[in-house]
């Protein structure tokens, strides 16, 4: 039983190699993950978990397939968290700062305590993009927000309800719709999409093996 620690998952305890990522333990303790597994790769965010080492007082949060399991570690996951979503058009709405107030009025009752930036699984500046939200700068807002994975976690510790993945994903949506500048090659290729000009290619592609159409990825040529 060398390099085996003992864990708990949702209380129970488990003992399993040390070296396993908290999602690779629950596999090997004998959990058959249908949901909450998502990408295994850390881009996701469908793995958000919180766990506490015993003795410890700290409550941590992690994304489950990047973390490596602890001695002692009290595990929950968290598949899904349920943020705040509104509905919009993005063709209808406009990059002023009245859009934040009429769809996400909560960001004004940040209390300005970190709690969501102490917990993200990704080591944004959470408090900040938030910042940038309050004051109409989305700009800054999506460049700030830009690697969130939309797990959920900060939110989790917000004492003001604040959706912040949410809020982000607007400021970027807002900023490439009407604040970035357009991209004049995308739109050309977008058309050709459009007008069929790839249909056949598209079509033979979806034929061809896995194998192969990997092997096609890895060789392609990368644009300078």
């Amino acid at each position: 039983m060398e390099n085996m620690v003992n864990v708990f998952f949702f209380g129970k305890k488990y003992t399993v190699p040390a070296g396993l990522t908290i999602m690779s333990a629950m596999e090997y303790a004998g959990y058959s993950l249908v949901r909450g597994c998502g990408c295994r790769n850390g881009f996701c965010g469908a793995c958000a978990t919180i766990y506490r080492i015993k003795g410890e007082r700290d409550l941590k949060v992690c994304l489950a397939c990047q973390t490596t399991v602890e001695d002692n570690m009290y595990v929950a996951t968290l598949p899904f968290f349920p943020l705040i979503k509104e509905v919009y058009n993005i063709n209808e709405v406009s990059p002023t700062s009245q859009i934040m107030m009429q769809l996400y009025p909560e960001i004004y009752s940040c209390i300005g305590c970190n709690a969501c930036t102490k917990a993200c699984t990704q080591d944004l500046n959470v408090m900040q993009y938030i910042a940038y939200a309050q004051r109409g700068d989305f700009e800054k807002c999506a460049e700030e927000s830009f690697d969130c994975v939309m797990c959920g976690v900060c939110s989790s510790r917000c004492p003001a309800g604040i959706s912040h993945p949410q809020v982000g994903l607007l400021a970027r949506r807002l900023t490439g719709k009407y604040l970035a500048p357009s991209s004049g090659h995308l739109e050309a290729r977008v058309k050709e999409i459009e007008e069929g000009t790839f249909t056949e290619l598209i079509e033979d592609l979806m034929q061809k093996p896995i194998e192969e159409l990997k092997e096609l990825y890895n060789t392609r040529e990368i644009e300078k």
